[in-house]
């Protein structure tokens, strides 16, 4: 997609909505401004409650068993590239996130609303190694019920090495500095399972640690906040200021369409922010290291998981959106 995106010329918007809300353009600013600097470390959490946590893994020894098809459903569209599966009320409806072969768990659907301004703005591109630390329930199928993965990125420029920690999970939430204070909810999140996101006691988001200053920050288009209380305060009045957004994500895209403005999250920065859950997931799904050549970007300490970063081939028929 990004080959075609670079080729053709058009238009392209990944649907991270928060990069183009307030927490874009304000971290875009401090970090050009030299507030956000010197990062070392970075935690990401989901904690919420997931579609598969009230499964049970042990006893799950296969994928879901066939059913008839809905007769208000084409099931072979909806299927699209993917190998062939019998249709299964549990891969519809949201529920293909579940599935190693259908969705991309809590990383791949949460990981792009949190941790999208520090991988652009940082130039964090892709990891040299990805660590899965703890996979509660692993199993062939579908997502642990909690994950704590490492993403180590190495020195860029004269920005220094970064670890990437995320967690997910119930039972798997994250130690946060001393003083951390309330953890924010941005009202824009959109429903979660057809339901409002359960507050937790601490919220989707992010903590960023750098040599000289500690961030908290939430999902979406949550803005970073200075922690402790007591410093933010004391910064206050030498904050850099941040352009409110001119245009929401949608209107963004329909707007760069016109040649009005450049879309925000087009596939060239979406792409590798992708790449990098891509590579979590594959981590998650072997649960072992893998260790990335940035330059090839092929995994050298595993051959089978680097056949795995080219994908199964499209399904019969559908092989004519696989070209550029």
């Amino acid at each position: 997609m990004m080959r075609a995106e670079k080729k053709y010329g058009v238009v392209t918007q990944m649907g991270n909505q928060g990069h183009s809300e307030a927490n874009y353009f304000q971290f875009k600013a401090w970090k050009e401004a030299g507030l956000i600097k010197d990062v070392t470390a970075i935690t990401a959490h989901m904690n919420s409650p997931r579609r598969w946590h009230g499964w049970n893994p042990p006893h799950i020894k296969h994928m879901p068993m066939g059913e008839p098809v809905p007769e208000t459903m084409d099931w072979n569209t909806w299927l699209g590239v993917v190998q062939h599966h019998d249709y299964n009320h549990d891969y519809h409806l949201g529920q293909w996130r579940c599935w190693y072969d259908f969705g991309m768990g809590a990383l791949g659907d949460w990981g792009a609303h949190i941790l999208d301004t520090a991988h652009e703005f940082l130039d964090l591109g892709l990891p040299s190694e990805v660590n899965p630390l703890y996979l509660k329930d692993h199993n062939p199928f579908f997502y642990p019920m909690s994950s704590t993965i490492l993403f180590k990125f190495p020195e860029r420029g004269n920005m220094p090495a970064v670890d990437v920690t995320w967690y997910d999970g119930l039972d798997n939430i994250p130690s946060v500095p001393e003083n951390y204070g309330s953890s924010e909810v941005d009202p824009n999140i959109p429903a979660v399972a057809g339901g409002k996101l359960q507050l937790m006691s601490l919220n989707p988001g992010k903590e960023i640690y750098t040599k000289t200053l500690t961030f908290k920050g939430g999902s979406h288009g949550s803005t970073l906040s200075v922690i402790p209380d007591q410093i933010a305060k004391d910064m206050n009045p030498t904050l850099p200021e941040y352009q409110k957004s001119p245009s929401n994500h949608f209107e963004n895209f329909l707007l760069a369409c016109q040649g009005k403005e450049k879309t925000r999250s087009p596939f060239s920065i979406a792409g590798p922010l992708s790449q990098v859950f891509c590579l979590g997931v594959l981590a998650q799904r072997l649960n072992r290291k893998l260790v990335l050549d940035r330059t090839t970007k092929e995994i050298v300490n595993d051959d089978f998981a680097n056949q795995m970063l080219s994908g199964q081939p499209p399904r019969k028929g559908w092989e004519e959106y696989y070209n550029v």
